[in-house]
């Protein structure tokens, strides 16, 4: 069919719509050169005419044409209400599976709006005569083939982050004129919701606009004629001018105050108001004013961003899931009701028909009206992102219940779940505000959005629900009450315990440990109280599954505890072990983990995956992993790096200097307290070149007697020492935070030990001379042959090490740690590291380790400083090592890229062949001497390994990785 072959028939065509519509829709796809819906799916199973039309109810179906993940489309008759097409689409928009596109046509027009979730809408609009354009004919072509061609480019995310980057102005300058900053955020939800009121047509159409337009022209307006506005929206009968102005209320606009505004700020409005409104995304839209209108607020409780499809792990597994469980089984039970109510009925045993009727309808009530009852608290609901999505989830399953209890012959009802049903508690009174306003804009938004009317006498109900208070600690020092709720989800706080004395202050830091003493360990960090609250809530019977966000380090140390108490007495159903997260602009590392009575039989799930259980460690499988032992063979031989505290660390060039100076008047020379010094950096990149001032355990008077180091340390490092809370730190400011007796004492007798970073990317392991002092970064094995260094760079160390590690800093990256990674490592029988070398140097599976070992070190090091680059330059005293230094300004550039990190970035690519290798054939040495086949999988060989380490002699308790200290902060 020609274009102009369908404009000439649908033209002249008088016919009402189910008359017309089909045989409408089958030219239009000839038209398109497209397969009709009979043709493409005789089934009718993604492509249909009148989906849903096989209810019980009988009628019409919920849309005239529908196609899986494609369109929906409603027709009308001439001049009839496509609007109402539009919201009969959105009415049903879940049951016909929320196609991208919804479109209605009146055979004179097709009007196409897109549905993606998270693109602003667009319209698209193609009259009958319009389709001689081959373009309008694309749009209409897309829709049937390729409906991403319609995909609005500008996301919902981005139209908010708009909208936000212009209020954060506004704010600022409001605050630079020093109005109260609590005034100002108060001030700014209330533009905020007055600007979407204006765009979804709760205000009289353009009442905004219009405000702005006068006070444009005279600034001093601005004030009186927001006042009027505010204060008719909070009374139930208010007017502006001859316009009834709905009843808002709820809280927002509980009295006229303003503030002023000049002509600039005004025309910052102005351009605010052309974005869509509408299409602001709660879910975001809170948290981005909340860091743009009050910076200070960021690092205080809940005030942190959270993006939604992080949230839908937590919401999913612990709403959503239990609800569709619950309603699977409720339905199947209808659908049988009504299907022998109807053979009842068929049989004329009309009494016997109306019982099984009533009984239906009596257990879809009792399911309604649980459902409803059904309660959500976030105890730390930040700007409300938990809440939203909580509530939409909530709304989205009575919507579709409602829908398929209707296809199965059901009286519909409609929808009633509103914002009462999600409780918030939140400290920062902003926050809290920023919640309300974010809950009541997703509410709205969800009944726009399904062709439902928005609440009304008011608009806006006063949601006491979302309080402001400290959700941990009550005013009288106890634990602060919880209000009862059915689940508990959200993101507390991450705060470690020393950063809870700096940000909270040491009383309120008292406080709270006292309050959950026994309960959550004084070193645990924040997140573990609403944690520990949370389990106790599930304890009494007062809620039934929750769900948190947590930072990794909840999984190690005095953390763990809380987790403990709940693997134990709960049940951890669904977790998300290691997610990347946003805390206050920085990519961290989180753990999200759901937890106590799972609804169903579905199995658990760990990263999305089933599971047979999931433990505390958030491991899944057996509970052996959960805890190791110490081992006596393994003791006193792993150090961390002495801490310094303060800048005892000075250039090689400095160093030397003093180094060739005479003796000082006592006779001492400067080689007794200067030494060269490893830090990360060095291990991972290139070396520095620095050396440290180590008075080791000498007096004041004693270390004054070395005149240049004691001089640059009372200049750089005293001032800083001498406010230290530690008062042996505060008054031995001369000696290191951690002098390292034990590490000191343990490489006395050694040429050389082994060290490795702390934190880093690739487990690395190095040989140090015995003169280096290594930095609190790296941890020193106090070992000096190359079967132990092999056994410890092998990929079964690794692995151990990787499964036992403690975490650190934002990004809680595992750390390497003496007291799990190596005191709990069983090495190969017969070559532990209690044994001296020279015990085993005869045994030949030690031998091959170590053959390994040097050829691996030799290609290493030969790579790191090639021979034809650099040459040796002997140091200034004897007894060191000399230093490898660039022999020309280019191989000086060349060896900038020449690091550890870089050739271990390598590995698996044809140019890290040469590495692979030598690394494969120390792991086939290591192997051979566990006696285990050289391609033992890693599930295989850390089973082995936990059986050999429950075989040893312990040192003691099991352990858990211990919280990665924070040492030069202290």
């Amino acid at each position: 069919m020609t274009p102009e072959a369908f404009i000439d028939k649908w033209a002249r065509n008088t016919r009402h719509e189910r008359a017309a519509s089909q045989e409408h829709f089958i030219d239009l796809c000839q038209l398109l050169g497209e397969p009709t819906p009979n043709e493409a799916d005789p089934t009718g199973s993604f492509y249909a005419f009148e989906k849903g039309a096989t209810k019980a109810a009988g009628g019409n179906g919920w849309a005239d044409v529908w196609k899986r993940h494609h369109f929906a489309i409603e027709y009308k008759g001439r001049h009839k209400d496509l609007n109402a097409a539009y919201r009969q689409l959105q009415n049903y928009m879940l049951a016909l599976e929320s196609p991208p596109l919804l479109a209605v046509c009146d055979m004179n027009q097709i009007i196409i709006r897109t549905n993606w979730t998270n693109t602003v809408s667009k319209t698209y609009v193609v009259l009958l005569d319009e389709l001689i354009d081959p373009a309008r004919l694309r749009w209409l072509k897309w829709m049937m083939a390729e409906p991403d061609r319609l995909r609005p480019e500008q996301t919902r995310a981005a139209l908010t982050d708009d909208a936000a980057q212009s209020f954060a102005e506004l704010a600022e300058t409001l605050r630079r004129r020093d109005h109260d900053p609590l005034q100002v955020a108060h001030f700014i939800n209330r533009l905020v919701f007055c600007l979407f009121a204006d765009d979804v047509d709760l205000l009289p159409t353009g009442l905004f606009d219009k405000l702005l337009t006068a006070s444009h022209r005279d600034s001093s307006r601005f004030q009186r004629l927001a006042g009027d506005l505010f204060r008719a929206m909070k009374d139930r009968n208010g007017l502006i001018g001859f316009d009834p102005v709905p009843w808002f209320n709820g809280g927002l606009f509980d009295d006229d105050a303003t503030l002023p505004l000049v002509r600039k700020d005004i025309e910052l409005l102005r351009k605010a108001s052309v974005l869509d409104w509408g299409e602001i995304d709660p879910s975001i839209f809170g948290t981005l004013f909340e860091r743009g209108l009050d910076p200070t607020k960021r690092g205080q409780l809940g005030a942190h961003y959270t993006d939604r499809d992080k949230i839908m792990l937590i919401i999913e597994p612990v709403i959503i899931r239990p609800w569709l469980d619950e309603w699977e089984a409720c339905r199947k039970h209808i659908a049988e009701g009504m299907q022998a109510s109807e053979i009842a009925r068929a049989a004329r045993r009309f009494q016997q028909a109306n019982r099984l009727r009533g009984e239906v309808e009596t257990e879809f009530r009792r399911f309604l009206d649980r459902l409803r009852r059904f309660r959500v608290l976030d105890p730390a609901c930040g700007s409300g992102n938990f809440l939203y999505l909580a509530l939409l989830a909530l709304k989205d399953i009575e919507l579709r219940v409602g829908q398929e209890a209707e296809a199965l012959g059901l009286q519909r009802e409609f929808p009633q779940i509103g914002p009462e049903v999600v409780h918030g508690i939140e400290l920062n009174s902003y926050a809290a505000e920023l919640a309300r306003v974010s809950v009541w804009i997703g509410a709205i938004q969800w009944a726009r959005r399904n062709g439902l009317p928005h609440p009304e006498d008011p608009i806006l109900q006063t949601l006491d629900t979302i309080e402001c208070r400290d959700a941990v600690l009550g005013s009288d020092g106890a634990p602060a009450s919880w209000p009862l709720a059915d689940v508990i989800i959200g993101n507390p706080p991450f705060m470690g315990d020393k950063v809870m004395i700096r940000q909270l202050g040491a009383d309120y830091t008292e406080r709270l440990r006292r309050a959950y003493a026994g309960r959550v360990p004084g070193a645990a960090n924040l997140v573990c109280y609403w944690f520990e609250r949370a389990c106790e809530m599930l304890d009494g019977g007062q809620a039934v599954r929750a769900g948190l966000v947590a930072t990794q380090s909840i999984r190690n140390g005095a953390s763990r505890q809380v987790l403990d108490r709940i693997a134990r007495d709960a049940r951890i159903f669904d977790a998300w072990d290691d997610e990347p997260w946003v805390l206050d602009g920085a990519d961290v590392r989180v753990s999200l983990i759901c937890f106590g009575q799972q609804a169903g039989e579905e199995s658990v799930r760990l990263d999305g995956r089933p599971v047979p259980q999931i433990n505390a460690d958030l491991s899944a499988g057996q509970a052996g992993f959960l805890r190791v032992m110490r081992l006596h063979e393994n003791l006193r031989l792993c150090f961390q790096g002495p801490v310094k505290v303060g800048a005892f660390d000075v250039p090689g060039e400095l160093a030397r200097q003093w180094l060739e100076q005479p003796a000082n008047p006592s006779g001492r020379r400067n080689q007794e307290v200067l030494r060269p010094w490893l830090n990360g950096n060095d291990v991972r990149r290139r070396p520095a070149d620095k050396w440290i001032i180590d008075f080791a355990d000498f007096d004041e008077g004693t270390a004054a007697q070395f005149a240049g180091p004691f001089a640059h340390v009372l200049i750089h490092v005293q001032p800083a020492r001498s406010q230290n809370r530690r008062p042996h730190r505060r008054l031995n400011w001369w000696l290191h935070g951690e002098t390292g007796i034990g590490f000191r004492q343990a490489i006395a007798p050694l040429r050389r030990y082994i060290a490795t970073v702390r934190v880093s990317r690739h487990r690395i392991f190095v040989w140090c001379p015995a003169t280096t002092f290594p930095d609190s970064r790296i941890y020193a094995i106090a070992r000096e042959d190359d079967t132990s260094f092999g056994i410890l760079h092998s990929r079964f160390h690794e692995a151990w090490a990787l499964r036992f590690p403690s975490r650190h800093g934002v990004g809680n990256d595992p750390t390497y740690n003496n007291q799990t990674c190596f005191e709990t490592f069983p090495f190969p029988p017969g070559l532990t590291p209690d044994r001296p070398a020279a015990a085993y140097e005869a045994d030949p599976h030690a031998q091959r380790i170590a053959q390994a070992t040097r050829a691996l070190v030799a290609a290493r090091d030969r790579w790191l400083n090639p021979p034809e680059w650099v040459e040796e330059v002997a140091e200034v005293i004897p007894g060191l090592p000399p230093r490898l230094v660039p022999n020309s300004q280019k191989a000086a550039q060349r060896l900038k890229t020449r690091t550890l990190t870089q050739l271990y970035n390598g590995r698996g690519t044809p140019d890290g062949r040469w590495l692979d290798d030598l690394h494969a054939a120390l792991d086939a040495a290591v192997a051979e001497a566990y006696g285990w086949p050289v391609d033992i999988t890693e599930a295989d060989f850390m089973e082995r390994l936990l059986v050999l380490n429950g075989a040893r002699p312990a040192a003691g308790a099991a352990v858990e990785a211990p919280a990665d200290p924070d040492e030069e902060a202290e």
